[in-house]
């Protein structure tokens, strides 16, 4: 199993510090994130229900028409090599090791691609799997350039997998709304933007044949009642959802700031995350850790991944760590 962000136990473990007493920028979860009210009593004494309206809401929010609610995009990602016989797989690389590790366990070939190097590998791929804003490092596609991929794949049978995890801020990125055409494969998530990551709940957007097919591999109630209740009205939410993106944009300019004002220039980012490539990844990594800040460090290239605080006092304890660790 690959490692991930949030371990906060496994950090507490391994540093010695109460699992309470960590701040844990390390996932890009928006750290304001919607806010869930207390549920209904029923809604804990009855099987989920495909006509709660959950599905209406998404179409609604994502401008698709045809989708599949799943238990995170995570579920999604394990589950589409399934659905192929053996095929050459183009996955970006850096990016969520999760698309190239699912598809290499199902026996496909995986090649790892630079954003340079799409174009000249094209023709030879049956699958291109893409993020899109790209995590960790934040690089951007127009859609205009995924389409066009998208036509070139379709011609011969082949998959365009965008998964736009981190898109909510950057709507115009989206091609949520071309996601019926065949061949075309787009992964959304409730766990960045609205900050819902443990209610384990993403969309697939595709055609319908295809939703049928992995509907059938996933089986039924793959999203929780309680999750589809909370999911259904954080969709719905224009009021909040529109004060997030304007929060987050104005979150992410102070990040970049106060990360460059310690000699750590973002290299990327997003509205949830900015990423620092750096060769003392691993030292300030390890520095912060010792205060109690988890981050997400990466190895190729040798990266730090800083998600937002979430109060006043957080973004004060970062500046405060950053002022004796940074070079």
């Amino acid at each position: 199993m690959l490692e991930h962000g949030g371990r906060i136990h496994e950090a507490a473990r391994r540093y010695g510090i109460p699992a309470e007493g960590w701040l844990d920028l390390s996932t890009g979860i928006n750290p304001l994130g919607w806010p869930v009210p207390p549920l209904p009593v029923e809604v804990w004494r009855r099987l989920p229900e495909a006509e709660d309206g959950l599905v209406a809401a998404a179409q609604e929010y994502y401008g698709a028409r045809s989708l599949l609610p799943v238990a995170g995009s995570q579920a999604a990602i394990q589950t589409l090599p399934v659905l192929r016989p053996s095929c050459r797989v183009g996955v970006l690389a850096p990016g969520y090791r999760e698309h190239a590790h699912a598809w290499k366990r199902q026996g496909h070939t995986v090649l790892q691609l630079s954003a340079t190097g799409i174009e000249s590998a094209l023709d030879g791929l049956d699958v291109l799997v893409l993020i899109n804003p790209n995590n960790p490092t934040g690089e951007t596609f127009a859609p205009a350039t995924l389409l066009g991929w998208h036509e070139r794949l379709a011609a011969r049978g082949g998959w365009l997998v965008v998964d736009e995890a981190f898109a909510d801020t950057m709507p115009r990125l989206s091609i949520a709304g071309h996601a019926d055409r065949p061949g075309l494969v787009v992964l959304r998530s409730l766990g960045k933007f609205f900050g819902l990551a443990g209610a384990r709940v993403g969309f697939v957007l595709a055609q319908e044949a295809l939703l049928s097919a992995l509907n059938e591999a996933l089986g039924p109630w793959a999203v929780s009642g309680a999750a589809r209740w909370v999911a259904k009205l954080a969709l719905t939410d224009q009021g909040w959802q529109e004060a997030a993106r304007r929060r987050l944009e104005g979150d992410a300019r102070r990040l970049g700031e106060l990360l460059a004002r310690h000699g750590l220039a973002p290299s990327g980012g997003t509205c949830l995350f900015q990423w620092v490539e750096t060769g003392q990844a691993h030292e300030l990594y390890q520095a912060l850790a010792r205060q109690g800040i988890l981050v997400r460090s990466f190895a190729a290239p040798a990266s730090l991944r800083f998600g937002l605080p979430g109060t006043e006092a957080e973004w004060q304890r970062l500046d405060v760590a950053l002022e004796q660790v940074a070079p």
